[in-house]
């Protein structure tokens, strides 16, 4: 096995965190894979992966290893590319995970232009409502809403995505428009469930730039974007939800936007990577396509 065949094994073992799961994708047998680890850390002269019998952990040594290997990959598969499609221009796999109703809304529709500028290019968009693991899906960019907890995934800023309250106009017939945060006691919200935790959200607004919220009655819970407006749009509560969500129905007189003056706070939006190594051309250029695509509904 040569040197790049070692070195792609490798990588695949540390983000897979198994011989069996690294084989699996690889499509080689799992001895093939472990031979080609000890083949790798002889000639190192280095141990490479902490093993256990429930567990497969890089030493110090082979993180450190492991963020070389990414590099010299991404760079080989760069030079490689700049030859065999320089009169096609590039080609190549990229795997994208997104939410789910700005993969519908936004980046689906949005696609063909993207994939008619570069003919060469397979986009593997992966749309749903949950965080996906980048290093062990081999995923190699995700969309992201909200506030990031510390992770060693490299990030890009978007922008902020403006939230809005509404209801719809039967709901507001029969329970009236709230006129303050004093009148939220007397309303119902349908509540946004986390899909992860069951969590249910707490009416939020911004006040003195600090994020303030409060338990909201409620009869109806939801754990998607799609069951959430579902359920504000049949009248059974006012909901919280990003503008570009509803845009549509606004426009439509379906839902009607209430308590102007105290909307929650914005949602930042990140593109994430795992590693960090330089990214391979293809993928900036989708990166850099995807960002002036979302920048209608990102401020």
């Amino acid at each position: 096995m040569d040197r790049i065949e070692l070195y792609r094994v490798f990588v695949r073992v540390v983000e897979a965190r198994s011989f069996t799961r690294a084989a699996d994708t690889l499509q080689k047998p799992r001895s093939s894979v472990s031979a080609a680890v000890a083949e790798l850390e002889a000639r190192l002269g280095a141990r490479l992966l902490q093993r256990t019998t429930r567990s497969l952990h890089p030493t110090d040594e082979g993180s450190e290893f492991y963020e070389r290997c990414l590099g010299l990959l991404s760079e080989h598969e760069e030079m490689e590319a700049m030859f065999r499609s320089a009169a096609r221009g590039l080609e190549g796999r990229i795997r994208v995970e997104v939410p789910g109703r700005i993969g519908r809304l936004i980046l689906a529709p949005a696609l063909p232009e993207f994939l008619a500028r570069w003919p060469g290019i397979v986009v593997e968009l992966g749309v749903a409502d949950r965080l996906a693991d980048l290093v062990g899906e081999r995923v190699d960019c995700a969309l992201r809403i909200g506030p990031l907890p510390d992770s060693s995934l490299r990030a890009r800023r978007l922008g902020e995505i403006v939230q809005i309250n509404v209801a719809s106009p039967a709901y507001l017939a029969r329970h009236g428009a709230p006129r303050g945060l004093d009148d939220l006691d007397r309303h119902l919200q349908v509540a946004y469930a986390s899909p992860g935790s069951g969590r249910v959200a707490d009416w939020e607004w911004v006040e003195g730039g600090e994020i303030r919220s409060r338990p909201t009655p409620w009869r109806v819970s939801a754990n998607s974007a799609e069951a959430y407006i579902a359920c504000a749009l049949a009248g059974l509560g006012m909901i919280q939800i990003p503008a570009y969500d509803v845009a549509e129905h606004l426009a439509a007189g379906d839902l009607v936007e209430v308590l102007p003056e105290i909307r929650p706070g914005a949602l930042p939006a990140h593109l994430l990577f795992p590693g960090r190594a330089r990214p391979t051309r293809r993928l900036s250029l989708f990166a850099d396509w995807l960002a002036e695509t979302t920048a209608g509904v990102l401020s």
